[in-house]
C-alpha cells in the first residue's frame, strides 16, 4: 500500500468518529473538530502535496489527541486516534524514505 492509502483509512477512522460522537452525544464540536482536522490530509492528498506536509498535519494531530488523552484520561477518543496518528505518521514517513 502506498503511503495516501494509509491517510485515507485514517481520514476514514478521524471521520466516523466524529459522525458517532455527533449522533451519539449530540456532540457539535466533535463533528465540526474532525472536518476541520481532516480538511488539510485531504487537500495534501487530494492535490499531490508533499509528503513532509502530511507528516506534519499528522504530528499535530498526534500531540493534539495525546494532550487530550492526557487530561480526559479517556481512550476514547483521544488516546486511540493519538496512536492512530503516530502509527500512520511512522508508516508514511518510512514508505516514503529511500
Amino acid at each position: 500500500m502506498n503511503w495516501h492509502t494509509w491517510i485515507w483509512v485514517y481520514l476514514a477512522l478521524l471521520l466516523v468518529g466524529g459522525l458517532i460522537g455527533f449522533l451519539k452525544a449530540g456532540s457539535k464540536a466533535s463533528l465540526i473538530a474532525s472536518i476541520l482536522f481532516a480538511i488539510p490530509l485531504i487537500l495534501t492528498v487530494v492535490l499531490g502535496g508533499p509528503v513532509n506536509l502530511a507528516l506534519a498535519f499528522l504530528a499535530i494531530h498526534f500531540v493534539y489527541f495525546a494532550m487530550r488523552f492526557v487530561r480526559k484520561k479517556k481512550f476514547m477518543p483521544g488516546g486511540l486516534l493519538a496512536v492512530a496518528s503516530l502509527a500512520v505518521g511512522l508508516v508514511v514517513f518510512f514508505s516514503t524514505r529511500p
